[in-house]
């Protein structure tokens, strides 16, 4: 399994970006960034969605396109998860400006409780942040070590940016 973090790079400068979380412990060995360039897409990035068992983590109530009809995929199904690691804004901008994601069969995270992401204003109803999106999947996958860590470190994150 692989979570890659396609990170807007105005992310990579924000103290209240999550996703440098998920770079860290246990979950490092899973989870890996790559920074968004709008006309230079990652190669190695392209050649995984090609793949059937990579899959865009991204609502469905976000694409406001009517020809944009992707495949589902499981949770269990996928392998490699692509993340958008952006403000909702940001990851809007990421999604319409790089065709290649528009197909990309899309992954639905169901979480059982809302976001505990509080550091940013214009947060997205029934949505979650990176490092919550990468919780989620390391549970879903079996890896609960990884997932435990990373929530601690999530929490004391969001306690200090208080």
């Amino acid at each position: 399994m692989e979570i890659i973090l396609l990170t807007h790079e105005r992310e990579l400068a924000k103290s209240t970006n999550t996703g440098k979380l998920a770079l860290m412990g246990e979950a490092a060995a899973v989870v890996r960034r790559v920074v968004w360039r709008r006309t230079e897409p990652d190669a190695q990035l392209l050649q995984l969605l090609q793949r059937a068992d990579t899959g865009l983590v991204y609502p469905s109530s976000e694409v406001h396109e009517e020809n944009v009809t992707p495949q589902r995929l499981s949770v269990a199904d996928c392998q490699t998860f692509v993340l958008l690691d952006a403000t909702w804004q940001e990851a809007r901008k990421i999604f319409n400006r790089s065709a290649y994601l528009r197909n990309a069969p899309r992954v639905e995270l169901t979480p059982d409780h809302p976001s505990r992401f509080n550091l940013r204003r214009n947060q997205r109803d029934g949505g979650l942040c990176t490092a919550e999106c990468v919780i989620e999947i390391l549970r879903a996958k079996g890896e609960t070590a990884a997932a435990a860590e990373l929530d601690i470190r999530f929490r004391a994150f969001l306690q200090a940016g208080k």
